[in-house]
């Protein structure tokens, strides 16, 4: 069980080394991570692209036609910033990465405008 004080020291120090982001925005890319490896048939490590995909399913889960605003909110604008929390989270010994993980893994996946708008899925599941 993780200590909350632990937690919240953590996520103080997560906010401190790049406060452009909400805390709820770290939690949330965890969420994210969580969900991808339940899908899993083993557990293995995922590349960014597909933790950028998993953010994705669960913002339009959670939060439908608002999940563009709401991460927007949390200082979530494109798939780099999915990046930078990530590698934030590794340098605060939240997440591990692998020597051939980059921040440039999460360069331009998709465009937000387009997948939370234009193309939101209105009539399907995520």
């Amino acid at each position: 069980m993780t200590d909350p004080q632990f937690a919240e020291e953590v996520l103080e120090k997560l906010q401190a080394m790049n406060p452009r982001f909400h805390g709820k925005a770290y939690l949330f890319l965890l969420s994210a991570l969580h969900s991808v490896l339940a899908e899993l048939d083993e557990p293995r490590h995922i590349s960014g692209e597909e933790l950028a995909h998993g953010v994705r399913e669960l913002a339009l889960r959670q939060y439908g036609p608002m999940a563009r605003t709401v991460l927007a909110h949390w200082g979530i604008h494109g798939t780099e910033d999915l990046g930078k929390i990530v590698f934030a989270m590794v340098e605060c010994g939240v997440l591990v990465k692998r020597d051939e993980d980059r921040r440039e893994d999460f360069q331009d996946l998709f465009d937000f405008e387009e997948v939370f708008e234009r193309n939101y899925p209105w009539g399907g599941s995520v």
